[in-house]
């Protein structure tokens, strides 16, 4: 597949937006935030003018089942939902309430694989990823089972970069890319072209957090600016097909990162992407 066919469709910047969803406050505690948040995914899909959400389950939560939990995430455009969760929590009860999904929200277009491999060189075979390459095969077939198939998303930190994560990579629809300490942006482009040498073939999505969870402290503004007008720059470029902001409970707290990117969405997200090809 190419790395982006967000222009050659001619979408608008703003389709091509993800925000990262977490249960109402599930970052208030840990993370050294200026508050407690109540905000929900869905609401703050609507107040970022961003309705699209990645659901991931954090610390247990949601549990499913989820069909009750996800009528709300009808009213977006358009849903992904994890199969394994934050610090790489899944197993098959999970993973199969998350297949049935299907049935509850039209527009979801696929799973989301959370904190997938681990930080440090494997001492065994099974001790790279949370699942193994024949694993994510049957995974594969299920998704392109139900009557409606489901893209397979994958998370890759800055800090994996030089692990032997290829062959997993290869079975994913959708790579999305995140600098876990707001410092390191300084190597966004040089790592984000290792990413690309890693994936030739999936969808590059560029993950963009909105507050400094490596650090625990405030997302310096001149990061955002340069994490997202870099992400534009290659979603014009056709060099990725999106970019997620992280995250929807920490939308309400009064952050100066948030209500930037707030702004620049709504200054950039009606532009039409057109083809250079």
């Amino acid at each position: 597949m190419e790395n982006s066919d967000a222009a050659a469709k001619g979408k608008r910047v703003r389709d091509c937006f993800w925000l990262w969803g977490h249960e109402a406050g599930a970052h208030n505690n840990g993370w050294a935030l200026p508050g407690l948040s109540r905000m929900t995914p869905v609401e703050a899909g609507f107040y970022m003018g961003v309705p699209r959400v990645i659901m991931v389950r954090y610390d247990d939560k949601p549990a499913p089942p989820y069909g009750q939990y996800a009528l709300p995430f009808t009213a977006l455009e358009e849903v992904v939902w994890s199969i394994v969760g934050a610090a790489g929590t899944t197993g098959s009860e999970e993973r199969q309430a998350t297949l049935d999904l299907r049935n509850t929200l039209p527009r979801m277009s696929g799973v989301m694989m959370d904190d997938f491999f681990k930080n440090a060189a494997p001492t065994t075979p099974d001790g790279l990823a949370v699942l193994s390459v024949e694993e994510l095969r049957q995974v594969r077939a299920q998704l392109a089972g139900g009557g409606r198939p489901l893209d397979l998303w994958v998370v890759l930190y800055d800090h994996q970069l030089a692990l032997p994560v290829g062959d997993h990579l290869a079975q994913c629809d959708k790579v999305s890319f995140w600098t876990w300490k707001a410092v390191d942006l300084k190597d966004l482009e040089q790592n984000f072209a290792k990413v690309e040498a890693l994936a030739p073939a999936a969808g590059k999505v560029l993950g963009c957090y909105m507050w400094d969870y490596g650090q625990g402290k405030p997302m310096p503004i001149d990061w955002m600016e340069a994490q997202c007008e870099l992400g534009l720059r290659w979603l014009r470029e056709g060099r990725i097909e999106g970019m997620i902001f992280l995250a929807t409970c920490i939308g309400d707290l009064g952050l100066e990162t948030v209500e930037w990117t707030r702004a620049w969405i709504a200054r950039v997200g009606g532009e039409r992407l057109v083809s250079a090809r």
